[in-house]
């Protein structure tokens, strides 16, 4: 049975712009994207940024998502923000394990299991990112740490909420580095993502949505995005420049 999985376009802002250069950025985004049917989009900016991009999107088809949370309610986690934190924001989801946040700052697949259904619970939408290594993929890994990150990851989550959860994957090889996974790798990994997931549920599985993410651009998102285990993507430089980003948001439509 084949199941319409409404296709997810995210802009992972990363550690750039200010509410000002934020409040310029979707002014020109927001009448680029005004009419695109079939598609969700979504923008991650930084903490300080959450406030002003919720209430400038607010009745418009963009969503806003934050770049990470921690698993405690409240607690002293300097520098750390909470689920309850977003979500009195009107912040629709949350992304979860980006590799630059394991790589960078030490975030274990320990933590995320308790992070996914934290998210979960607060009504976030949670983007669980995996990926491998240039050298994991050389040395034939990829399958065996996308196991662990997935299985990890959903260990505690209700098999009835796994649907909620969108996963992305993006081969650490190609974020940032201008490479991108041949679709036939994509449609691979993705495909084998889906398989993972109906370990836990074959029913499940078909609903949840996977996104590409790295070096996705407005000339290779089309090719991508048509790819049948593939839901849509997690933009990260491209998704700083209105034209740009829209122009994913279209080829996704």
């Amino acid at each position: 049975m084949s199941v319409a999985r409404t296709p997810l376009v995210a802009g992972n802002w990363k550690m750039h712009k200010t509410v000002t250069e934020a409040e310029e950025f979707i002014q020109g985004l927001l009448p680029r994207v005004s009419t695109s049917e079939g598609v969700e989009v979504a923008i991650c900016p930084a903490f300080t940024a959450l406030q002003a991009m919720v209430d400038s999107t607010r009745g418009s088809r963009v969503q806003v998502f934050a770049q990470t949370m921690h698993q405690a309610g409240h607690g002293a986690f300097t520098g750390e923000v909470s689920a309850a934190m977003l979500t009195e924001l009107d912040v629709h989801g949350v992304i979860l394990g980006h590799s630059e946040r394991r790589e960078l700052f030490g975030e274990t697949d320990k933590a995320l299991a308790l992070k996914v259904p934290a998210a979960l619970e607060a009504g976030l939408v949670p983007i669980l990112c995996v990926g491998e290594t240039d050298e994991e993929r050389e040395r034939g890994d990829t399958e065996r740490k996308l196991r662990h990150q997935i299985q990890e990851g959903l260990s505690k989550v209700q098999a009835a909420e796994i649907p909620r959860v969108v996963i992305a994957y993006e081969p650490i090889w190609a974020i940032g580095t201008g490479k991108v996974a041949s679709v036939e790798q994509a449609q691979e990994a993705a495909g084998f993502i889906r398989a993972l997931v109906a370990d836990r549920s074959a029913e499940q599985a078909e609903h949840v949505r996977v996104l590409y993410g790295g070096s996705v651009k407005a000339q290779n998102a089309r090719e991508l995005l048509a790819l049948p285990d593939v839901d849509g993507a997690l933009v990260g430089g491209a998704s700083l420049e209105a034209e740009s980003f829209a122009a994913i948001v279209a080829a996704a439509g």
